[in-house]
């Protein structure tokens, strides 16, 4: 074979590397594009993602109401429910129940209602025994409560969250971006809403929420702690579940006659 032969095989076997490198390059680079764009739209996407359709309430009628709480300062009994938006026993109480000791026992004094919230309980007693997930949606949707109460919307908020809750714990009825949604469903002067809601000005009162609730031995929700005075001692009981009417009737008609034997 001539030197000239050999010379032009080298030549073309160094040109064919060079065109294989230079695809093997192309190609990496492309991979490395995709996968870029892939990254940047899995964490793009939620946030272009429609906010599902949110459902406007009108707020049920309360009396007295002052913030998280409703009825008359002075009532003779306290009622206190621990909940969570997220809790399908809870949005039962809230709908044929609550009404009714709103009629009945709160808007005629003789009850003080307090909404506090327990929605991750879970987080601060069975995840620690059983590994289970915290329920941060409820904690957010507490959170976002709390700073509709700093506009005096708090029970309209509070109705708009259990109207909006999807029935699936954590998995979007809660997000950031729905609970700006159900803010704005409620007419909340969003600013405001969104400043509140991204600094955790609420984070203690939802941190207490849970130690007191578990301080009472919740052992679910709703939970109910009713406290009453009676010669100067102070008593307590406990309704654990979305009880029918009757049974808060029972409860709260037993504490006003011990309190009205005093008299």
């Amino acid at each position: 074979m001539s030197p000239d032969k050999v010379v032009s095989k080298r030549q073309e076997r160094r040109e064919q590397i060079r065109r294989q490198e230079k695809f093997s390059r192309i190609l990496t680079i492309g991979l490395i594009i995709v996968g870029a764009i892939f990254i940047v739209f899995a964490f793009i996407y939620p946030s272009l993602k429609p906010v599902l359709d949110i459902v406007t309430v009108q707020a049920k009628p309360r009396p007295n109401v002052d913030r998280n709480t409703m009825g008359d300062p002075n009532a003779p009994i306290e009622l206190v429910v621990y909940s969570d938006f997220q809790c399908p026993y809870c949005e039962r109480f809230f709908d044929e129940t609550e009404p009714l000791l709103v009629q009945y026992y709160i808007s005629t004094g003789k009850v003080r209602f307090v909404y506090r919230s327990a929605g991750n309980w879970v987080s601060d007693n069975i995840a620690r025994a059983t590994g289970a997930t915290p329920k941060t949606e409820s904690r957010d949707a507490a959170l976002a409560a709390y700073c509709a109460a700093d506009q005096g919307k708090f029970w309209e908020m509070h109705d708009a969250l259990f109207a909006n809750n999807m029935d699936v714990e954590d998995r979007g009825s809660f997000s950031d971006r729905r609970l700006s949604a159900i803010a704005e469903s409620v007419n909340l002067n969003m600013d405001d809403f969104q400043d509140c809601y991204d600094s955790g000005k609420y984070d203690e009162q939802v941190d207490q929420d849970i130690a007191d609730a578990l301080a009472v031995e919740i052992g679910g929700t709703p939970f109910f702690v009713m406290t009453y005075t009676v010669n100067g001692e102070k008593r307590s009981r406990t309704i654990d579940g979305a009880q029918p009417f009757n049974t808060f009737q029972v409860e709260l008609e037993a504490a006003l006659n011990e309190i009205n034997a005093q008299q």
